[in-house]
């Protein structure tokens, strides 16, 4: 393991994170409230970031498992240094809190443990939905874009970081890619911003709601989430762009480089919106006579199956008052999630539909024992290591659910909200059901339970196999 490079690394993550404490540092001055909590926080994290960024190194080699574990290392201590202005500003309670609060921005989960979010600083609050922003399309590729690390260390971390079965290159400078990922993101955040300023939002309500779509992570800067605005319009532009951010931004690309029809025949795009309609017929049916007209029922029903599905977690109706067969479907679309190469979280669409037709292969195999079946997307041949890869995860994901659930027993929580628990922190949601669901929060969980949760959330966030790789570093002789 070099830990010297994987200590560098954890130094420009820490440095990149006190540069972007300039942004709520300038909604306190604009806003006349306290400025110590960004210019403390900011301090700490050069005094710690500096010297790590200058640890000469020994040997260059950078390995996979390298930055798999620098991933996770710097991703940990991202949210443990983001806990800082939470902290410092003395309003959100104990450490763990701040924690909690942190590593659900960064991971885009949105989960909360705040009962009174209205009555907390602007700049605060701004600062919990910029932790959105730039955990949404990834810290690493953040870092890579500003600055590009060699291409062996950068393939690799990316490789930790961007969620999906693979993590291709756009162009083949890693460098370029990134810079490419982040100008699409910036500039669908930009029209989203505009969008709803025209609804009527404040420019500080819109920044922030952009900044918590874009990451699809669902922090609000009102107690009752997107629907405390009462806007029906800005309801309808969000819904529309938590799924556009929920999609393979490598769609964007290839429309931006006039390859759309190449876009528009992506399976795994065509299987998400299947499964958003599919969701969207089956609540609003189930859900008929519980809102005064259709047009208000269709408007819910596609607001929270985009925020679910699309992990971003806003909410304007209490979905834990749905019939049990809507609540149902929440659960589902909530561990399927976005497309891979998203801001999304969830299993994701594409190892849905491949799992989907390795099943149908093995039932056919079974059926027909001398037969030949190719699992394909998108007209090729998907590997067998790709496709083990795929079931591998899935069993991961669902045993790291398990534990999460039996080690949240000890909280004595309730099967529906235990199990809802690790399920939107896996997924990276943000509310669950029962005392947790949008009308309840985890202020109520002990310490060990709002850091097991934290811990949880960056698991999924890194698709656990960083995680994994990290923990196990500490065990391994190699």
């Amino acid at each position: 393991m070099n830990y010297r490079i994987i200590g560098r690394t954890a130094g420009t993550i820490l440095l990149t994170e006190a540069v972007c404490l300039v942004i709520p540092l300038i909604a306190a001055l604009i806003y006349g409230e306290g400025v110590l909590p960004f210019i403390i926080s900011a301090a700490v994290m050069c005094a710690v970031g500096v010297p790590l960024n200058r640890l000469k190194l020994g040997k260059t080699r950078f390995y996979a498992r390298d930055g798999f574990a620098a991933a996770a290392l710097g991703w940990m201590i991202m949210s443990l240094f983001g806990a800082l202005p939470f902290a410092l500003c003395g309003r959100l309670g104990s450490f763990a809190d701040c924690v909690f609060e942190s590593a659900s921005g960064f991971t885009t989960t949105g989960s909360s443990i705040l009962t009174d979010i209205e009555s907390l600083p602007k700049s605060i609050l701004l600062w919990r939905s910029f932790t959105h922003f730039i955990g949404g399309m990834g810290v690493v590729v953040l870092t890579t874009a500003i600055v590009p690390a060699d291409g062996e260390r950068a393939q690799f971390l990316m490789r930790a970081e961007v969620p999906g079965p693979t993590a291709d290159k756009l162009v083949p400078r890693l460098a370029d890619s990134s810079k490419i990922l982040y100008a699409i993101y910036a500039a669908l955040t930009v029209i989203q911003i505009i969008l709803l300023l025209i609804c009527g939002l404040s420019f500080y309500d819109s920044l922030n709601v952009a900044f918590a779509t874009a990451g699809t992570g669902g922090f609000s800067v009102m107690n009752a989430s997107i629907g405390g605005y009462g806007n029906s319009a800005a309801e309808v532009v969000t819904s529309v762009f938590m799924l556009l951010f929920a999609l393979n931004f490598v769609i964007y690309f290839l429309i931006i480089t006039k390859k759309a029809k190449q876009a528009l025949m992506s399976e795994e795009l065509r299987f998400f919106l299947a499964v958003v309609l599919a969701a969207i017929i089956i609540v609003a049916v189930n859900t008929a006579g519980y809102y005064s007209s259709l047009g208000e029922n269709l408007r819910i029903t596609f607001f929270t199956v985009a925020s679910i599905i699309s992990s971003t977690g806003f909410s304007v109706t209490d979905h834990d008052l749905w019939p049990e067969l809507s609540k149902s479907v929440v659960i589902i679309i909530m561990m399927i999630g976005a497309c891979a190469g998203s801001t999304g979280g969830g299993i994701k669409a594409s190892r849905v539909l491949l799992g989907l037709r390795t099943l149908k292969r093995a039932i056919l195999q079974m059926i027909h024992p001398n037969s030949v079946n190719i699992v394909r997307l998108d007209g090729r041949a998907v590997e067998e290591k790709t496709l083990i890869g795929i079931m591998q995860f899935i069993v991961a994901y669902f045993l790291t659910l398990f534990i999460v659930m039996l080690l949240l027993s000890f909280d004595r929580l309730g099967f529906v909200e235990r199990f809802t628990a690790a399920l939107t922190c896996m997924s990276n949601v943000g509310p669950g059901l029962g005392a947790i669901g949008p009308s309840g929060n985890f202020a109520a969980l002990s310490v060990f339970s709002k850091l097991l949760l934290a811990l949880t959330m960056i698991i999924g966030r890194l698709e656990i196999w960083p995680i994994l790789i990290f923990f196990s570093s500490f065990v391994s002789k190699k």
